[in-house]
């Protein structure tokens, strides 16, 4: 099978190259010798990457430490199931499924991927592949941030960094629908984006002074540094700050702050699905590229809005 493998910590995307892989072999897989309790295959129709992936030390190394290159990046996908192995439950083969894949085993850039079934939720057949992996981990990311971590309540109000981003827009669409009162922040450029996905204000942090927000019950942030450390500021007493940007330097007087790294949740994702189905939730995808242009998408000079994602089949 074709699938994009790095092997330099250094290198970055610069790094990626396009190879030949074995693809999963399904009998064995599905033998009592062979299985990794609970595995299934996924033909992988569409793959998502996230842009800090190859610092992670789980790109390189096993769970015990182990080296584990040449590593296949990706863990957001959107695909078919070929094939269980023994302990697989509720799914079948041939059903649409998307979500997550495990952190340090090899990703979704390529044709097939074996993943733990629990880390997958059927994808409705009027949701696109794209579209599927397009939400795994920024819907749960979003989710998980807003209601697991951050309590998020019906008339609380909620400041999210990168409103226009693909977390902040899922982010910011999801506290609109239960009941928040959202301001988002960002670039000029990014104010009628942030305010298209439902902010109710809008901060340019290069211009804007953002102390003039004044108290939210919730901070949901995806910059960490200086712009995390002064958002601490702003949260009310009881209430939290919430980052994805790695433990936070400051903590609000009199509330919470919380790190966390998401993870896969089959109720949750089909919380997402239904969403996007009925329209309720619109996924940001920038750029859409095939396998075989995945290394120059991931290295193009300019930034592009939204979330990059591969279409491995088409």
């Amino acid at each position: 099978m074709k699938a994009i493998v790095v092997t330099d910590p250094a290198a970055g995307t610069a790094g990626m190259t396009l190879v030949e892989r074995p693809e999963p072999d399904a009998a064995w897989l599905a033998g009592l010798e062979g299985a990794n309790y609970g595995d299934v295959v996924v033909e992988v129709h569409a793959s998502g990457f996230t842009g800090n992936e190859l610092e992670w030390p789980s790109t390189w190394i096993d769970r015990l430490g182990r080296d584990r290159t040449p590593s296949i990046p990706g863990h957001e996908v959107a695909g078919v199931v070929t094939a269980l192995s023994y302990g697989a439950t509720g799914l079948s083969v041939g059903q649409r499924v998307f979500g997550l894949t495990d952190w340090t085993r090899d990703g979704t850039l390529a044709e097939y991927v074996v993943v733990e079934a629990r880390n997958l939720a059927p994808l409705p057949g009027d949701v696109d592949f794209t579209v599927g992996a397009s939400v795994a981990m920024t819907g749960l990311t979003a989710w998980q941030g807003l209601f697991d971590h951050g309590r998020l309540q019906a008339g609380q109000s909620v400041l999210v960094h990168g409103a226009a981003g693909a977390v902040g827009s899922m982010a910011t669409q999801l506290a609109r629908e239960a009941g928040a009162y959202v301001i988002g922040t960002g670039r000029a450029a990014h104010r009628q984006t942030a305010l298209d996905f439902g902010a109710q204000e809008f901060v340019d942090l290069d211009n804007d002074a953002l102390e003039d927000v004044g108290g939210v019950d919730l901070v949901f942030d995806v910059f960490g540094g200086a712009i995390g450390r002064r958002s601490a500021g702003l949260v009310r007493a009881g209430g939290t700050l919430v980052t994805v940007a790695g433990p936070p330097e400051v903590r609000p007087a009199g509330g919470l702050a919380v790190d966390f790294v998401v993870v896969s949740d089959r109720v949750q994702l089909g919380e997402i699905a239904r969403r996007v189905g009925d329209g309720r939730l619109r996924t940001h995808i920038g750029q859409v590229a095939a396998l075989d242009d995945a290394v120059a998408a991931f290295n193009q000079t300019e930034r592009s809005s939204g979330k990059t994602i591969i279409r491995v089949r088409l």
